[in-house]
């Protein structure tokens, strides 16, 4: 087992306990180490005697554990690249869902907002989700990577097409009834966004419930491959991503339609814009370790609830896999 998922193994037991750790672990100054510290890091808690009975009693130690944690993929034990890591994702999809919200002047622009935030969603949950199991015989990918990129492509066109609807038709004058207006512009963009959102991780990392992931005992040895474990693993991670964005969203536009009625919003309109921008940073900032910790990151799933196979290959009556981001 990874040194990364032996620490969730015994940190990540509580979701106040990994709320707190992924405060800690999406600092964006981690962003700033290079790839030798972050070997050096790994390095230092795969040696070290006590690191996994006390991980964060010593400052060195502790910070080797946010390097590693926020930069390492669990699965594979590559360095993730840069711009998909965990502390990466709310500087770069902040700007990305607040420019996808905002009235476009035609389709086109809305669409190629819609299309960026997509992508980039794609790009990091394929960076963050479990690798696909290697076959014995050949130790090569069961599944070639060319089925996922062209499921995750036609997963992003399509989101977007989807996501650009309420903007095409407000840009086609198609509505002119008021109320009619208010729903294609202020509250249809926001269950979308987080439907979406559930559907691209659903999709893109779809070859997990086929393919299956690995599920280890307690003491991280792997019994077997199980495709139950990957559909729950991907549902997992595509309930929490629909919950973050279509709250992130809904609380400051609620907030908005109130605060557009007082005296100074009346009398300062241009005031608007930044003060939805600074609303959604905060209320993206303050829910996405919520939305990281709902689940826990080392997913358990009963013994009876797996393959037949895997039934016949251990007692344990608890195994575990990783979940993902």
């Amino acid at each position: 087992m990874d040194v990364n998922l032996q620490f969730w193994s015994t940190e990540g037991k509580s979701f106040f306990h990994r709320f707190l750790h992924w405060t800690d672990i999406l600092d964006p100054t981690t962003l700033l180490k290079s790839n030798a510290e972050i070997e050096k890091s790994r390095l230092l808690l795969q040696t070290g005697a006590q690191t996994l009975q006390e991980p964060l009693r010593d400052k060195k130690v502790k910070q080797a554990w946010k390097l590693s944690l926020s930069s390492v993929h669990p699965g594979t034990g590559e360095i993730i690249p840069l711009v998909f890591r965990p502390p990466a994702f709310l500087p770069l999809v902040t700007p990305l869902v607040f420019a996808s919200l905002l009235p476009q002047r035609g389709a086109k622009q809305a669409f190629i907002w819609q299309f960026l935030f997509h992508a980039y969603a794609a790009g990091f949950t394929i960076a963050n989700g479990n690798a696909t199991p290697k076959t014995e015989e050949t130790a090569l990918p069961q599944k070639l990577p060319e089925k996922q990129l062209l499921l995750s492509t036609g997963a992003i066109s399509y989101a977007a097409c989807i996501g650009a609807f309420p903007h095409f038709v407000m840009t086609q004058n198609r509505v002119n009834n008021p109320s009619m207006q208010t729903f294609f512009r202020k509250i249809l963009p926001i269950p979308l966004l987080a439907c979406l959102s559930a559907f691209n991780v659903m999709i893109v990392r779809g070859t997990e419930c086929e393919n299956g992931i690995e599920v280890m005992d307690k003491n991280g040895k792997v019994v077997g491959v199980s495709q139950k474990a990957g559909l729950k693993a991907v549902q997992e991670t595509a309930l929490s991503r629909a919950a973050f964005f279509g709250t992130a969203v809904i609380i400051p536009e609620s907030l908005l339609y109130f605060l557009q009625r007082t005296n100074f919003l009346l009398s300062n309109p241009h005031a608007l814009t930044p003060l939805r921008l600074l609303m959604t940073v905060s209320a993206l900032g303050a829910l996405l370790p919520v939305s990281f910790s709902v689940f826990p990151q080392l997913g358990e799933i009963k013994r009876d609830d797996l393959e037949k196979e895997i039934l016949t290959s251990t007692e344990e009556t608890v195994l575990f896999y990783n979940r993902g981001v």
